[in-house]
């Protein structure tokens, strides 16, 4: 579990304690206003516990707990501006309304109605300030409501464009990556047509000579147009896929040696074994690049989450017609409340790109208490 996790982890959660428990201080001050003018005033604390229950469950229910306060708030001004009375603006409400808006701000689309929503917020805010309090000090709290409804504007309209800026990059990245699993598919394709080309030349310079050799020629032509078929089809599913910015062209088994070398060069130490029976020819490029890609996930993930792990075991085995990769670290355990803060794909989309090429994948603890990823492909 890397530190920078857990400390995200922790500031999000006192954050929401922190908000709720400022809401819960507003909410108390105005029940003791409520209690102490009577009258109207009772309806303030109303519209505060909406506000709260509504800042709760802004995560599911975030337009209609908008809405309910935005409701409450007008209708408790209209009432109290009406019957004339003298009370006070309330302060959860106006907290939890605000609180609110910034998420309308950051989520809601399309722009223009997370914008007019805010205009309406604004209105709703006037005519608290103004239909609650007869005072001269109405025109000043309108000020203060004025202040804060600006800045609290800005926060989210400035957190909506980081995140359109962060999708927009997430899309570039994807659609780069998705060119270049286009160049590797031309480059797959090139490779079997290439060697069909040349046994076809050669069964028709063996045909004169050696008719007996065109046979097995053909059946040769035909078994590597059946895997140029079978990895196209492979490569194509997993480019209509793909989602993780991360896939390599031409990886070979010193690739994968190579990237648990540079991992135990500034953390656990990586014991990597590659079983008798497995090649660079044995194991097509698209198997090749998607076991490089869960090795890297897998010790990226030890280095996030079990980084004091005493060693990190990871090996390469081939059972008859499947290859399996076994990564596990030794000493450490992930902890999933933690892990699932992250803000990229990891692995599930692994496990995605695994099932696209007809193998499955496994994360989870193993039988000793050790985190282990585990990837079994099929072979042709």
């Amino acid at each position: 579990m890397g530190d920078s996790k857990r400390i995200v982890y922790w500031v999000r959660r006192l954050s929401e304690l922190a908000m709720l428990g400022w809401l819960g201080m507003m909410y108390l001050i105005d029940l003791v206003l409520a209690y102490s003018i009577g009258g109207f005033q009772w309806l303030v604390p109303v519209c505060g516990a909406a506000g709260i229950a509504a800042v709760v469950l802004r995560h599911k229910h975030r337009l209609r707990g908008f809405g309910a306060v935005l409701a409450t708030s007008f209708g408790a001004s209209l009432t109290i501006g009406f019957t004339g009375f003298a009370g006070v603006p309330g302060m959860a409400e106006t907290g939890s309304m605000l609180v609110l808006l910034i998420g309308v701000l950051r989520h809601v689309e399309p722009v223009r109605r997370a914008a007019g929503l805010a205009c309406v917020s604004l209105v709703v805010l006037m005519a608290e300030s103004i239909g609650r309090d007869h005072n001269s000090s109405g025109l000043v709290f309108s000020f203060l409501l004025f202040a804060g409804w600006s800045m609290t504007a800005g926060i989210g309209g400035y957190l909506r464009f980081q995140l359109e800026r962060r999708r927009e990059a997430v899309h570039s990245v994807r659609r780069a990556e998705r060119l270049e699993l286009a160049r590797e598919l031309h480059d797959l394709v090139a490779h079997y047509i290439t060697g069909i080309v040349v046994q076809a030349q050669a069964a028709r310079t063996v045909a004169q000579t050696n008719p007996d050799a065109v046979a097995p020629a053909l059946d040769a032509i035909a078994t590597a147009g059946s895997d140029a078929l079978t990895s196209m089809r492979r490569m194509v599913t997993v480019l209509r896929t793909e989602d993780d910015p991360s896939r390599r062209p031409g990886v070979t088994l010193a690739d994968l040696r190579m990237l648990t070398e540079q991992f135990s060069s500034d953390g656990p130490k990586v014991a990597f074994e590659i079983g008798q029976g497995i090649d660079d020819r044995t194991l097509p490029p698209e198997v090749m690049t998607t076991l490089h890609r869960v090795l890297q996930e897998a010790l990226t993930n030890v280095r996030k989450h079990a980084f004091h792990a005493a060693w990190v075991e990871a090996g390469l085995r081939r059972h008859a017609k499947a290859v399996t990769l076994r990564v596990r670290n030794v000493g450490a355990a992930s902890d999933p409340r933690v892990a699932r803060l992250g803000g990229g794909f990891g692995l599930v989309g692994m496990a995605e790109r695994v099932e696209a090429l007809g193998g499955r994948l496994y994360a989870g603890p193993s039988p000793e208490g050790a985190w282990e990823v585990i990837a079994e492909f099929p072979l042709p």
